[in-house]
């Protein structure tokens, strides 16, 4: 994502954990909490591709 909140999908490839806007966003998008999203890109990095198909086998749990 963009670190402007009004130019949202910009870069829609990496998660960022920076900007609280963001972080939203992708909580609400991935249907996953913070602490999920954080521990996901903790362990698979910042691909959204990678953090999505990471959560969908934890999720589906």
């Amino acid at each position: 994502m963009t670190d402007d909140p009004r130019k949202p999908g910009l870069d829609r490839k990496l998660i960022s954990l920076t900007e609280p806007h963001e972080v939203r966003s992708w909580t609400e998008n991935l249907g996953c909490s913070e602490t999920q999203l954080r521990d996901a890109v903790k362990e698979v990095g910042n691909s959204a591709e990678a953090v999505r198909a990471h959560l969908a086998g934890k999720l589906k749990r």
